[in-house]
């Protein structure tokens, strides 16, 4: 039995500072088999319900199909995961939710569909709703009755969502505010029953800074929207722009304070991107599996392709991305649920408890959220390639996991947002005591300066080489970070290219590091014969983080840095991005063969 020890000590990014041991991290082989159960029946629901009608759903003129399938499944229970019973839901832990959308992520425009429901609808309410909120909408939005919207963007503010122009006057009996304003991209639009509209309250010719929350249905009148957007991809959901003229909303739907809107937002989109990640690693394996398929079916010089090394390869880095990438998902979504039962324990409320845990682990988020978007990116693509011609006919499927894989990186906060969003919540906590990142960087600045330690390990064990690269990986990001925070101070925030070269360092120590403690942990319970593809597949994966973390080190450096500093650094980088070297030609070729002869993804 393999088992987690609970370690709700640990800090949102705090693994960049400390060694992080096996048995502190969740892995996905851990699901009950009750969990396993929710998931199949999911993947069930995807298989018979959507799959054969994606055409159908692509090319619907109103969203009365995609309505029809949320129906379907609000009835089998899969809208109401992650709410509480007494609201109607099953009350699901933060993982299992994870490994529904997972499950979910391979509906294409269906899964968008669920996501913007469950999440961005539903969560404002459950985390921020007061109980006569909670009551009246909760159990329809559970069973499906009542479908949500998430009406934050509009056309002037995107990424700056405080930026918003909409606002809300309270009329004159002081019964309802009167909300006024566009919003665009609004994901199920057409369908929804209440939608959560922020806006700024304005009052004796003056706006509120901030925003504030709404809670909206749209019996309330005065809403309009436009036809459906014409999109590149995830063509059958429901994207549109809401119109809000004169939109009476009585004072009691205001959702949480005042002036709280934002932080609504920012929170719910800690959640948003974590759960993204987890579901397009549903569409990543989804995808990978299919072009194995193909690259099996497919001959050319009278074989397979799939014998051919260079498809082997391509099937090998779609699995071993994958793996990193899934290891650091769950693994972050345990820790999120860590920290809930935590702090339930120690008496606080279940709706805080969730928001306290994810505001802690938005880091994580926004690693996840990055690190998933490009794997699929990179999946899909290469699996047109597997495709060859085939890959470019819109009678294939890897026409439409092209296109719809591409709005993932820009969902939730463009991965640019995320990356720089990254550094900049690890340094305000190091700036506020939270997060001890000087006292480190300061520790390899003098250390860089020292004769290095060309001495071996006596240690024994798995991967005792492997942990002391990703130490040293750390050192690397460290190093950096504290050297352009020294050069810049209070103006780093303008240097958004070292910010993003920064956030990659980070990223791929989280993945790296991630995929290594879960095949340690894999091998402690089954044995080192039993896990040899999952090895391959983590020093592959490690080496290939080395060398991305070694040139975004670079160009960091070579941007702030010159002389004797830029020597010195790079002295150090190089130091610090050293790895032995191995044959990773022929460990990609036994994880390819393996799944090939599967016929499928298989970890």
């Amino acid at each position: 039995m393999i088992a987690t020890q609970r370690h709700t000590s640990l800090k949102g990014g705090e693994f960049l500072i400390k060694e992080i041991e096996a048995h502190q991290v969740f892995v996905p082989e851990e699901f009950t088999e009750e969990q396993q159960m929710i998931a199949q029946s999911c993947r069930d629901f995807v298989t018979t319900e959507v799959r054969p009608r994606l055409d159908e759903i692509d090319t619907a003129k109103s969203p009365a199909l995609m309505s029809s399938l949320m129906d379907k499944a609000g009835e089998l229970g899969l809208l109401g995961t992650a709410v509480p019973e007494e609201y109607g839901g099953f009350g699901m832990s933060f993982n299992t939710s994870m490994l529904v959308a997972e499950a979910t992520g391979t509906g294409h425009s269906f899964s968008v569909a669920l996501s913007a429901h469950t999440g961005i609808g539903t969560l404002p309410i459950l985390y921020y709703g007061n109980e006569d909120q909670k009551m009246k909408y909760l159990p329809k939005m559970a069973s499906g009755e009542w479908k949500a919207a998430y009406c934050l963007t509009e056309p002037d503010s995107g990424s700056d969502a405080n930026a918003a122009k909409t606002k809300a006057v309270l009329s004159a009996d002081g019964k309802n505010y009167v909300i006024n304003g566009q919003k665009m991209w609004i994901t199920n639009g057409g369908f929804a029953d209440i939608f959560i509209v922020f806006a700024k309250i304005e009052e004796n010719g003056s706006t509120d800074k901030n925003l504030t929350a709404f809670i909206v249905e749209k019996t309330f009148g005065g809403i309009t929207m436009n036809e459906p957007e014409h999109k590149m991809g995830i063509k059958g959901s429901d994207t549109r722009q809401v119109f809000f003229n004169d939109c009476h909303v009585p004072v009691e739907n205001m959702l949480s304070a005042r002036g709280n809107g934002f932080k609504i937002a920012v929170n719910i989109l800690n959640v948003g991107r974590i759960k993204l990640g987890a579901a397009v690693l549903g569409g990543a394996k989804g995808s990978c599996h299919q072009a194995i398929n193909y690259a099996n079916e497919r001959k050319q010089f009278g074989v397979s392709i799939a014998n051919f090394g260079a498809i082997k390869h391509k099937l090998a880095e779609m699995a071993i991305k994958i793996y990193a990438s899934e290891s650091a998902s769950y693994r972050a979504g345990q820790n999120i649920d860590d920290l809930i039962y935590s702090l339930k324990d120690s008496g606080m409320n279940d709706a805080d408890a969730k928001l306290k845990a994810l505001e802690q682990f938005a880091i994580e988020c926004a690693i996840i959220k990055v690190h998933a978007s490009e794997v699929l990116d990179y999946v899909v693509d290469e699996g047109v390639q597997v495709y060859g011609g085939m890959g470019f006919s819109a009678d294939a499927p890897m026409d439409r996991a092209y296109r719809d894989a591409r709005i993932n990186r820009i969902f939730e906060g463009t991965n640019e947002i995320n990356r720089m969003l990254i550094v900049d919540m690890m340094l305000k906590r190091a700036m506020k005591g939270e997060l001890d990142l000087m006292g480190p960087a300061m520790a390899i600045a003098k250390e860089i300066m020292a004769i290095p330690d060309f001495g071996g390990s006596d240690e024994d064990g798995v991967f005792v080489a492997e942990k002391k690269v990703i130490k040293n990986l750390k050192k690397a990001a460290l190093m950096v970070a504290g050297a352009a925070v020294q050069k810049f101070m209070m103006k780093l925030s303008d240097e958004q290219e070292i910010l993003m070269n920064v956030a990659d360092m980070v990223i791929e120590i989280y993945a790296a590091e991630s995929a290594l403690l879960r095949t340690e942990k894999l091998i402690g319970v089954r044995g080192e014969v039993a896990c040899e593809l999952q090895k391959d597949m983590t020093i592959c994966y490690l080496h290939e983080a080395v060398e991305k973390i070694n040139s975004a080190g670079k160009n960091a450096i070579m941007a702030f840095a010159e002389g004797d500093e830029l020597r010195v650094m790079q002295m150090g980088l190089k130091r610090f991005t050293k790895i032995e070297p191995m044959n990773l030609k022929n460990a990609r070729r036994r994880v390819a063969e393996a799944m090939i002869e599967e016929n499928k993804y298989i970890f």
